[in-house]
């Protein structure tokens, strides 16, 4: 058939992408979209069905926020299904896009290993912003990846609450062996980087400095606690 099928990540419910002159009959709970463009999407599969760079993009341009986008971006990338190479040169296509503008940098950080929005949000509000040194992103030790890693410090960032008792345990045994390997530990969550960047540049300042005594970093505006 002539379309394909989409959950949306809002609460429209089930959408329908097909092509701009084809007739559909509506149904309840179902929203069509129509694409000019549709033919010029496609990839080699049957049914007919959008590259996932474009499906992700189509998602995307219906993210009310740019962090919905960036969400979204990070996610697919993370996933294995989506490369950023992929986005971008199917970003190249779409003109009209929302968010447009701000997607290519984003991607660029999530090819460079940001792997979720708040790890996008740690590089954009903590460490650009007050001017700390550039991190490692996805470090590889002990069969694991640290989100972001200076020498002698790691930085860990999760966005969940863990209520799971098993990955409460694992959080605790990473943090553990950091410390057996002489490393320090410092972990934030959604509400420490969205709602205080400040207080985490800080800290994360002062533990680069304890390896770096003459780390420079720069105050993000008046009120700032960075010195």
């Amino acid at each position: 058939m002539g379309w394909w099928w989409e959950r949306q990540l809002d609460a429209e419910g089930l959408a329908a992408l097909i092509q701009h002159q084809r007739q559909i009959a509506s149904r309840p709970g179902l929203v069509i979209h129509r694409d000019r463009h549709w033919a010029d999407r496609l990839a080699r599969a049957v049914p007919p069905r959008r590259t996932a760079a474009h499906a992700v993009l189509d998602v995307v341009g219906g993210s009310r926020t740019l962090d919905q986008a960036a969400a979204v971006v990070a996610e697919a990338c993370q996933s294995g299904r989506v490369t950023a190479a992929d986005l971008l040169a199917a970003l190249d296509v779409r003109t009209r896009l929302r968010h447009r503008r701000e997607l290519r940098p984003i991607i660029a950080d999530v090819a460079a290993g940001s792997h979720s929005l708040l790890e996008l949000r740690y590089l954009q509000d903590v460490e650009r912003r007050h001017g700390l040194p550039v991190g490692e992103r996805q470090r590889a030790v002990d069969d694991e990846y640290t989100d972001v890693y200076y020498e002698g410090l790691s930085v860990e960032l999760d966005g969940r609450l863990h209520v799971v008792p098993q990955q409460q345990w694992r959080d605790l045994d990473r943090d553990n062996r950091a410390t057996l390997r002489g490393e320090a530990t410092l972990r934030y969550g959604w509400f420490d980087i969205t709602s205080r960047p400040c207080a985490a540049a800080v800290q994360v300042l002062a533990g680069i400095r304890r390896r770096k005594p003459t780390t420079k970093a720069h105050a993000c505006s008046p009120s700032c606690p960075i010195r």
